[in-house]
């Protein structure tokens, strides 16, 4: 008997958005490395790649996710 069951069908209301097939699931169809979510709604699985987009942009100037240290250049080797 396994120890873990596969869920084969999501929960009414768990939205994902595949980035296998591009397109906004109900339940998790595809495995959770080809997926973003759950979202509570449909609305916000359509509009997943933008908000990572924009999530990215965020950290990527946020001065507390630079590994250089203050006043230099990132370490060259």
């Amino acid at each position: 008997m396994p120890l873990f069951k596969k869920r084969t069908a999501g929960k009414p209301g768990e939205w994902y958005y595949c980035l296998e097939h591009k397109k906004v699931e109900e339940g998790p169809d595809c495995p959770g490395k080809d997926r973003f979510g759950p979202y509570a709604t449909r609305g916000e699985a359509e509009h997943a790649m933008e908000t990572a987009r924009e999530r990215n942009l965020e950290w990527e100037n946020d001065p507390k996710w630079h590994d250089a240290p203050k006043g230099g250049a990132p370490d060259g080797g």
